[in-house]
């Protein structure tokens, strides 16, 4: 595919859970331009049903990162593994605004970006079983306990990740919280539609997850990151 030229300023420089953000933050000017110029060609219509197989030209495996953040590990699972397809939902627009840039610069054929609400794109928008596995890497803790409910791992979004996913297929978490690791596994836990790679209420290891910034940062806060991995039956 032919990409349109495109020279980005400054390149150096009680509702429906839905995936909340606080604040957005301030954009850059670059940050900016890449929605404009680059969405429409990396981005995938987000009330349009992912016809996976015409989207990347191939049937190959599929992977789905839900909130992406910043793009660090989308982007290196993409670059690392070209024989996979990734798709990325984020609602911040800053962070889809990088992750583009970075996409753009690396000519990464095998990443698509969806930039919306990921409850509502799960809802409607991904094919039943269509995918090998779902990432979900440091989603919002939302701490305080009167705003536990806003929480996106909740039961209906684990039977919307149930519904995506080829049997067999691989459902990813990470938090560094260890109140909300525990929420996770709980509700993992009761869910009958998941098996435990590691056992039953076993944390498992980081395996070829990418390491983020946000990640070390946390680290030498001294939060302990707790990976958990399950298999859908």
């Amino acid at each position: 595919m032919t990409l349109p030229r495109f020279e980005l300023d400054n390149m150096k420089h009680h509702r429906p859970i839905r995936s909340f953000v606080k604040r957005e933050g301030r954009m850059t000017r670059a940050q900016s331009q890449a929605l404009e110029k680059l969405l429409p060609v990396y981005g995938v219509p987000d009330k349009t049903p992912v016809d996976f197989d015409r989207l990347f030209d191939r049937t190959a495996p599929r992977y789905l990162e839900i909130g992406f953040g910043m793009g660090t590990s989308l982007l290196v699972m993409a670059e690392n593994h070209p024989e996979n397809d990734y798709l990325g939902i984020e609602v911040h627009r800053p962070g889809v605004g990088k992750t583009l840039i970075e996409l753009h610069q690396k000519a990464l054929g095998n990443l698509k970006i969806i930039n919306h609400d990921a409850i509502e794109i799960l809802n409607g928008s991904i094919p039943e079983e269509s995918l090998d596995g779902v990432y979900v890497f440091f989603p919002d803790p939302w701490q305080k306990k009167k705003h536990h409910k806003r929480r996106m791992v909740q039961d209906n979004f684990i039977h919307q990740i149930h519904r995506i996913l080829k049997p067999g297929g691989v459902f990813h978490l990470a938090t560094d919280w260890e109140d909300y690791a525990h929420h996770i596994m709980d509700v993992m836990t009761r869910s009958d539609g998941f098996t435990n790679t590691t056992g039953k209420r076993k944390y498992a290891s980081r395996g070829d997850r990418p390491e983020t910034k946000y990640e070390r940062r946390g680290r030498r806060l001294g939060h302990v990151v707790r990976d958990l991995v399950f298999n859908k039956v």
